[in-house]
C-alpha cells in the first residue's frame, strides 16, 4: 500500500471520527440549554461549528488526494 492510499484511510478515519463527536456536541448544547445553560451552550455550538469546519477540511484534503492521482 502505497502513501497517498494511507493517507486516505487516515484522513477517511479521522472524518468520520469527527462526525461522531460534531453530533454529540449538538446534542449536549441541547441539553445544557435544556438545563437552562445558555451560555455555556452558546460555546459548545461555537466548537460545534468549529468542529463542522474542521470535517470540511478534511473533505477538501480526501478530494484533494483523488485529484492528485
Amino acid at each position: 500500500m502505497d502513501f497517498t492510499e494511507k493517507a486516505r484511510i487516515r484522513i477517511d478515519h479521522w472524518s468520520k471520527h469527527v462526525d461522531v463527536h460534531l453530533k454529540e456536541y449538538e446534542k449536549f448544547a441541547d441539553e445544557l440549554e435544556g438545563e437552562g445553560n445558555r451560555e455555556s451552550a452558546r460555546h459548545i455550538r461555537e466548537m460545534a461549528e468549529l468542529t463542522a469546519r474542521t470535517a470540511g477540511c478534511l473533505d477538501n484534503a480526501l478530494l484533494s488526494l483523488s485529484k492528485a492521482q
